[in-house]
């Protein structure tokens, strides 16, 4: 479809029904294994001139424009995720503002700086690269002025929007950590994707302007430069009012592929069924935010550096769990509270299957083996457990009968408490 015709309907207040959530596709998913470090941009330490607002930058010969919004506690001795967020054709930079970036400003509490550029007649056309170097210049403005983690950097964006995420994703393999394309198509181009970029796609079953077909393309390129296994990721049912995630298995560390389609049209933020809000926001927040916590400046990676798991003295845990299981599978979540004294970095839970059960997939951990005695590891952006705090992650098994919850927990070797 050519861009002129990628036409936005439903901007943002029509939600399509879509329910249910299913992470699956192997069990060492959403690995969040940094592939590099953050470098501290010249921002930081510096006292900023940006401020909330609309700004004209000169890129390409022509005078663009871009709106900024940092955090409400903004400081130049901490470095910041940056977000860029597109609009839609015929949609503008304060459409974006206005929900919020796709939901993500409420979700980020405060961790990260976005930045929605103004695409020319309305859209993203990219003519000659123009777009792709309009990010390139505001972003070298952006991260003069303002601290950023140059290891965290992320665009999404609807329809159109979702096109230029897409290309960014080719052109900027070094630049950005992460994309997010909702409904989009190849209308922006794409110079290459022989580059990793960890990707989230996102689209209707039953899109009217940009089928689905044109989704599973764009997904399906990263799929194969992040060297996943290939497959059919399954789709819900017409009418069935649900979307399904799936986590792609065999990714290079560092680099997940996730693909969420769900019951509905041309839309960007799709709520579920009975449900009063979209998903789309969490998942997405989720997606990008597993690749490291925000830091001081540094030259190390992001968030807390890998290691060993320990067991300091008069560690302590308890553990929870809540099945819902059907005929022949079941979700699993599971909750597992430091309740010692120190602080933990890098942890494995170890718990019992019922016989029966295999695991098909997981979320917020990785999994080995799939079944009898598993042990769940960390991934990158929870590996710290503070005291008191607690870590939820989950999963999807199979089974023969038996649906029951896991038995026998241990926290790095140390035995749990079962809570309730």
């Amino acid at each position: 479809m050519a861009p002129g015709r990628a036409r936005n309907r439903g901007v943002l207040g029509t939600a399509v029904a879509a329910a249910t959530l299913l992470i699956a596709a192997g069990t060492a998913v959403l690995a969040g294994a940094t592939p590099s470090a953050g470098a501290a941009t010249a921002g930081c330490g510096k006292a900023p001139t940006l401020r909330d607002g609309t700004y004209t930058i000169q890129s390409g010969g022509q005078a663009r424009t871009y709106i900024l919004r940092l955090p409400g506690n903004y400081t130049s001795s901490q470095s910041y995720r940056l977000v860029v967020g597109l609009h839609w054709l015929n949609g503008s930079a304060g459409d974006v503002v206005a929900n919020g970036f796709y939901g993500l400003q409420q979700r980020s509490g405060n961790s990260a700086i976005f930045v929605a550029p103004q695409g020319l007649d309305a859209g993203w056309a990219n003519t000659g690269g123009r777009d792709v170097t309009l990010v390139d210049d505001i972003l070298r403005v952006v991260e003069n002025d303002l601290c950023v983690d140059t290891s965290q950097r992320f665009a999404l964006g609807f329809s159109y929007g979702g096109a230029m995420s897409y290309a960014l994703a080719c052109a900027r393999p070094a630049v950005f950590r992460a994309v997010a394309p909702i409904a989009g198509a190849n209308l922006s181009g794409c110079s290459s994707t022989s580059q990793p970029v960890a990707y989230f796609g996102i689209h209707g079953i039953r899109d009217s302007v940009l089928n689905i077909s044109n989704g599973r393309s764009l997904r399906d390129s990263f799929v194969r430069a992040n060297g996943c296994t290939a497959q059919n990721p399954p789709e819900p049912a017409q009418g069935s009012g649900t979307h399904i995630t799936t986590a792609y298995a065999g990714c290079r560390p560092g680099y997940p592929v996730q693909w969420a389609a769900f019951d509905g049209d041309h839309v960007p933020l799709p709520v579920d069924r009975n449900a009063a809000t979209s998903w789309v926001s969490g998942e997405v927040w989720q997606f990008f935010s597993q690749f490291g916590g925000t830091t001081t400046p540094s030259s190390s990676p992001p968030g807390p550096s890998p290691s060993s798991p320990s067991s300091p003295g008069g560690m302590a845990c308890r553990a929870t769990a809540t099945v819902n299981a059907w005929n022949n599978g079941l979700t699993a979540n599971l909750t597992v509270t430091n309740t010692g004294s120190s602080s933990i970095n890098g942890w494995t839970v170890t718990f019992s299957l019922p016989s029966g059960q295999t695991i098909t997939g997981g979320w917020n951990a990785t999994y080995a083996p799939t079944s009898g005695r598993v042990t769940a590891g960390n991934v990158g952006y929870n590996a710290v457990l503070a005291p008191g705090a607690s870590v939820s992650f989950g999963f999807q098994a199979t089974h023969t009968g038996d649906s029951g919850a896991p038995t026998g927990y241990a926290l790095n070797g140390s035995t749990c408490a079962n809570g309730t």
